[in-house]
């Protein structure tokens, strides 16, 4: 052990990478850096610090309380913003790892892409985006969380990649590859996963509910991409490395492409939108849509409520940081506390 003791273990580790990635990746001891200058970790590289600061984070354990897709769900097998971003985590890496590209990069992306999602799933975001000055996005705020709002204002200063990944994850209601692309293969790889993951779990929690049943979902989709989930996700992650081996940047092949982009236009239609999902939602939009218009009247209650107002930010920044750093039953929970009596106890 004594070359090792004499030597730091993250230059060994940025050796290996150097021996054995593809020439296409992101080598740790390439990257262009932090915002903010600091001494180097003598254990880690500096994507796998990212990956750590940010699964240590704050914002990354409240997505366990954050809607997926199904809102405050009694069962404990749907999925939560937390377990999809740890699906999402598992399908990046398998695709990093058989591209010899940088998993450790592609992980501390994968488990940032979500941190700055609001309560309720994206009717959360339609709100805010509504009522905010100058909009809002969960991928701008994602990047501000880990940049200003975690650590009490401090920010978590990672890596100029994990930041442009974070960045550049989302398609919107877009096409699956169109957009702009993050500035690494790794970046690139999560956006694939992201999308990998969630058409197949949502398939799977909306079978599970009873939204939709088996026999709804076209038959041509299932003969091409698998009968079962498991099938499924087996066979865009394999299409997905196939084709990125005969391409410069990440890609599908143009037939799964093309069925993955009619299941995901089958889940808006059939399970995102369906009546019974939409109604919840359209309550919980209220629910944050009351306390923003609450706030706004009364911004001096925002930091009686523990909201991070930050200095030189507007009303509008202070409570759009505050109520999107908020989880389900945490939203819920204020909004009971503010508007709805409280039972009289005589004593």
């Amino acid at each position: 052990m004594n070359h090792i003791e004499n030597r730091k273990i993250r230059e060994i580790i940025e050796q290996h990478e150097r021996a054995t990635l593809s020439a296409r990746a992101c080598l740790s001891c390439n990257s262009k850096g932090r915002q903010r200058p600091e001494d180097e970790c003598d254990l880690r590289t500096c994507f796998q610090h990212d990956r750590d600061r940010i699964l240590h984070s704050k914002s990354f354990r409240r997505l366990k309380h954050k809607t997926q897709v199904f809102l405050s769900p009694e069962g404990d097998h749907y999925r939560t913003r937390l377990t999809h971003t740890l699906e999402v985590a598992q399908i990046a890496r398998t695709i990093a790892r058989a591209l010899f590209l940088n998993e450790d990069l592609t992980e501390a992306i994968a488990l940032g892409h979500d941190l700055g999602h609001t309560p309720f799933g994206h009717v959360g975001e339609r709100v805010l985006n509504r009522l905010c000055d100058g909009g809002f996005h969960h991928v701008r705020q994602s990047l501000r969380v880990v940049d200003v709002l975690e650590k009490d204002g401090c920010g978590l200063n990672l890596t100029a990649e994990v930041r442009d990944g974070i960045l550049h994850h989302s398609k919107g209601n877009g096409p699956v590859d169109g957009g702009h692309k993050a500035a690494t293969l790794e970046g690139q790889i999560v956006r694939y996963a992201d999308i990998v993951a969630y058409v197949n779990h949502d398939l799977d929690d909306a079978l599970r509910s009873g939204v939709v049943t088996a026999a709804d979902v076209p038959a041509c989709l299932l003969r091409g991409l698998g009968e079962r989930h498991s099938r499924r996700i087996n066979t865009m992650v394999n299409d997905i490395i196939a084709a990125s081996q005969r391409s410069d940047t990440i890609c599908m092949s143009v037939a799964v492409l093309q069925m993955v982009t009619q299941l995901r236009q089958w889940l808006f239609a059939n399970v995102y939108r369906a009546a019974g999902v939409q109604t919840d939602f359209d309550k919980a939009g209220r629910v944050l849509e009351e306390l923003y218009r609450y706030f706004a009247d009364n911004p001096e209650k925002l930091r009686d409520y523990g909201a991070l107002c930050l200095p030189g930010g507007s009303t509008s920044e202070w409570i759009c940081d505050f109520l999107a750093g908020m989880t389900d039953r945490y939203a819920i929970k204020l909004y009971r506390d503010i508007f709805l009596p409280r039972p009289w106890a005589a004593v």
